[in-house]
């Protein structure tokens, strides 16, 4: 369900491993594909499952949502570099294991992939498998696909409603997929205790069809949105790192500084982790080290939950 036990004991204290979904590539069993022909609600496009699952195609459900793909978007370029939308989908809203990139700027996407190229920006869990696949071929990007993909997303709109946020004591069981989880088909409850539940509302659609309006649930402790808040307006206590101040009056972002608002709560402890570990750096990461620096695990975690809660 979490990092494994040999994983978090590595790891300071206060640890977030709830936010980094750990399993391997052959974790599920392939499904043949027999030609059936599937369809999602609100569409009338049909793929196989073969379709659906290959690395060079991602899968437009929607595809009157949003503006034509480019290429390295929709398809990738074989034998090595992925459809972008394969993982961080045609609309842009990505998912708990990866980024949102809709509305972002595309002068902050351009840095960002750049960083990770140069190493100057990884993850805390380095043998993620979303981080492992895109370390495969963040290489083999030309400067063209480059300026091409972050030029499409960031003219997107983020869609509202995708996340719904839910305090609780208690969440769904999950279980585990490859790079995320998903409440389990019995139905049953656990405690949530001092953790974040994310799960697709569809686990199918969401994980197997890859349908990008697949709405995502996410389960926050009791009374950390309104900690989130109080934290948000002064991280640590002290009110010169006030997060409107780079980040915008909505928190959407500004120019180079990327939007925080109705993002993944998973995907926004885990930044935070990065930056406070190390494992993040590159452009403007300095700023948010200072940040960071007295935030505790469970900070981190009200802070997730209260920018999650926001318009996107």
């Amino acid at each position: 369900m979490y990092a494994s036990q040999a994983q978090a004991q590595t790891a300071p204290p206060g640890f977030p491993s709830w936010a980094y979904v750990m399993n391997t590539v052959g974790a599920l069993p392939v499904i043949p594909d027999d030609g059936t022909l599937f369809k999602v609600p609100g569409s009338e496009v049909t793929f196989t499952r073969d379709q659906t699952r290959g690395p060079f195609a991602a899968s437009d459900w929607h595809p009157d949502d949003h503006p034509a793909m480019p290429r390295v978007v929709a398809n990738g370029r074989k034998p090595t570099v992925w459809a972008c939308a394969r993982c961080h989908r045609p609309n842009g809203a990505g998912g708990p294991e990866n980024a949102s990139l809709a509305g972002q700027s595309a002068e902050y996407m351009v840095q960002q992939l750049k960083d990770f190229a140069s190493g100057e920006r990884s993850t805390f869990m380095p043998k993620r498998v979303p981080n492992v696949l895109k370390q495969s071929f963040i290489h083999e990007l030309t400067e063209e696909e480059i300026l091409e993909s972050t030029d499409y997303f960031s003219r997107l709109k983020p869609r509202p409603g995708l996340l719904v946020v839910k305090e609780s004591a208690t969440a769904p069981k999950t279980v585990n997929r490859v790079s995320l989880i998903g409440a389990s088909e019995d139905g049953a409850q656990e405690e949530l205790g001092d953790r974040i539940v994310e799960v697709p509302a569809d686990l199918e659609r969401f994980d197997v069809l890859h349908d990008d309006q697949v709405q995502i649930l996410a389960y926050v402790p009791p009374g950390s949105i309104a900690k989130g808040m109080a934290l948000a307006r002064a991280p640590g206590g002290n009110s010169s790192f006030d997060c409107a101040v780079c980040h915008g009056a909505d928190y959407r972002g500004i120019g180079f500084i990327p939007s925080i608002a109705g993002r993944s709560p998973s995907y926004v402890t885990r930044q935070l982790w990065d930056f406070q570990s190390g494992a993040r750096n590159g452009a403007g990461a300095q700023a948010m080290k200072l940040v960071v620096a007295p935030l505790s695990g469970q900070d981190m975690l009200a802070l997730a939950a209260y920018l999650a809660t926001l318009k996107p």
